[in-house]
């Protein structure tokens, strides 16, 4: 296969594939080395061509890894960096307010009860509470987050 990309064309494909490679790198399911590995080489492999077809000043070669990748110095000025760092970002604050909804629910009904929902019954009983956790966290961050121990444990 060959494909003709323009310049502009081919450093989107390079902060593509970058962004794949690193979301999937979060996967650390044992299940899922083969295909995060996968993406890595598959990365490499474009990122190495996208070095002797103009973008040599993006790209170098990581002898740790034994993988080409785009060089940190350049990474943080490109828009996927940005892609990645929102969705983490997103994605901590999003999955916090959903259990500690889930918690709170679960606190409310009772374990056995909790249990016996779907995730779409849990999803629809939590609203509220995901709602006051957002708003909480898109005005305090986690300031008023705090961990109480139970007596006897520290």
């Amino acid at each position: 296969m060959h494909l003709r990309l323009s310049d502009q064309e081919l450093a989107t494909l390079v902060e593509m594939v970058s962004l794949a490679a690193n979301v999937a790198s979060w996967n650390q399911k044992e299940t899922a080395n083969d295909q995060v590995s996968a993406f890595e080489i598959l990365e490499s492999k474009i990122l190495e061509k996208a070095g002797h077809s103009g973008l040599g000043d993006w790209i170098e070669f990581d002898e740790e890894s034994q993988r080409f990748r785009v060089k940190p110095e350049r990474e943080e000025q490109l828009f996927y960096h940005e892609c990645y760092d929102e969705f983490r970002n997103e994605s901590f604050w999003d999955e916090l307010a959903v259990r500690l909804a889930d918690r709170d629910l679960a606190r409310a009904i009772g374990m056995k009860e909790w249990e016996a929902l779907s995730e779409e019954d849990r999803r629809t009983r939590t609203v509220a509470w995901e709602k006051r956790y957002w708003e909480e966290f898109s005005k305090r961050g986690v300031e008023r987050v705090v961990v109480v121990t139970p007596p006897g444990e520290g």
